[in-house]
Order: structure tokens, then C-alpha cells, then sequence
């Protein structure tokens, strides 16, 4: 249909207008999962992340009234405000990897998802919820997240910890993972220890809030 005939539709109400160069017929509920699909022509390596991709793989903890999505991707963008109203959401795109990490390590549909909507899988999850901490989510919650997160595959765990970047990330999976004895404790610990950040690592949290970790003895 030419742009030209679609704003005349819209303008005569046959469709609504969502954005530039989006419509819904007036009648027309959002799909989420359509719409997730949509948004990933546009902003590369968008993906499910962090805590909400431990909620929609099984893993969750106390249940907000309509919790908003976490999404992350490779740039810096600003989702369409027709799509943060239909669905509340957060973007980001922090770099917890290096490049050499290959695409599509951690990142997965949904089993009974569209294939065009990936998800972190709980490995990466659980690193990219660490790395919300001090922004917005709290040590205490993430502690009980990943502590429900009892089927990790270990392999995979370790090769996202193995090209791991950030050194509150690997300080605080660290932390998390000695503190509940943990089966991937020793990995963490290791890439801890790669990554520095002396006895104790202190960071400053967005709300000026210090986070002091203190390597287990």
C-alpha cells in the first residue's frame, strides 16, 4: 500500500497511527511477541534480558504488578514510545562481553516463543540481572534469583563467564555464588580473579549508593 493511501486511511480513522511508519487497525490488541520481532529490524541485537528472562524461562522471585521488560541491545536507541506504552520496558546496551564471544552464545528463543524473539538463556540472564544491581535492582533480590536458578548448564555458564568484561559482574557472581555454595562457585571465583579489582572492590551505584564487595576468603 503506498504511504500515501495509508495517511489517508488514518486520516479518515480506518487505521490508528503508532509511530512513524506504523499502524494498527483502531480495534487492534498489541502482540507483544509481534512487536519484539518488529522492534529487532531495528535495533540490532535486541534480546529478553535479565530478570525478565529468568521470569519468562521459569526462574522469579516476588511477582511485580505489570514488571516492565528488560531489553538489551548492541547500540544505544530509545524505544518507540507506542511501544513503552503498550508494554512497559527498559533498554540498554551494556557490553558485559567481548567480541570475540560468538552471537549466539546465551541467546535463544523461547521453546514454544517465536523463533524471531530471543531470550537470554538463564546463564546469561543471571549475569546481565548482576549487572542491574546497584541501577535499579537490589543485592538482596538478585541473591534469591540466582539461587532459583538451579538448572544452569555449566559449560555455557563458563564460556559467557570466559569472555566476561566487567568486573562487578564477575566480583558479584563471585560473591552470590560463595555466599550459596553454589555449584559454579570455582568458576567465578576464577574469573574474579582474572579480572581484578583487588580484596575489595568498591563501586558507586547511579543513586550514589556505595556497593562494597569484599572478596571471599
Amino acid at each position: 500500500m503506498a504511504p500515501k493511501q495509508v495517511a489517508r486511511y488514518a486520516a479518515e480513522g480506518w487505521l490508528r497511527r503508532l509511530g512513524h511508519g506504523v499502524y494498527a487497525l483502531p480495534s487492534d490488541q498489541l502482540d507483544r511477541d509481534a512487536c519484539l520481532a518488529w522492534l529487532a529490524g531495528s535495533f540490532p541485537g535486541l534480546h529478553v534480558a535479565g530478570k525478565t528472562a529468568l521470569a519468562w524461562r521459569g526462574v522469579r522471585h516476588n511477582l511485580a504488578y505489570q514488571q516492565q521488560l528488560a531489553l538489551w541491545g548492541d547500540k544505544s536507541a530509545r524505544l518507540p514510545d507506542w511501544f513503552t506504552a503498550a508494554f512497559p520496558s527498559t533498554y540498554q546496551a551494556t557490553h558485559l562481553f567481548d567480541d570475540a564471544l560468538p552471537s549466539d552464545v546465551g541467546l535463544a528463543p523461547l521453546p514454544a516463543g517465536r523463533k524471531d524473539v530471543l531470550v537470554s538463556t538463564p546463564e546469561r540472564a543471571l549475569l546481565e540481572l548482576l549487572s542491574d544491581v546497584g541501577k535499579g535492582q537490589s543485592l538482596e533480590e538478585a541473591s534469591h534469583l540466582v539461587e532459583g536458578a538451579r538448572t544452569l548448564r555449566l559449560p555455557v555458564l563458563e564460556v559467557l563467564l570466559a569472555h566476561l568484561n566487567r568486573i562487578k559482574v564477575a566480583r558479584l557472581a563471585d560473591v552470590v555464588a560463595d555466599e550459596l555454595d553454589l555449584p559454579w562457585k570455582s568458576l567465578a571465583r576464577q574469573h574474579s580473579e582474572r579480572l581484578g579489582g583487588g580484596r575489595r572492590w568498591v563501586s558507586t551505584t547511579k543513586t550514589g549508593e556505595r556497593l562494597n564487595l569484599k572478596r571471599p576468603a
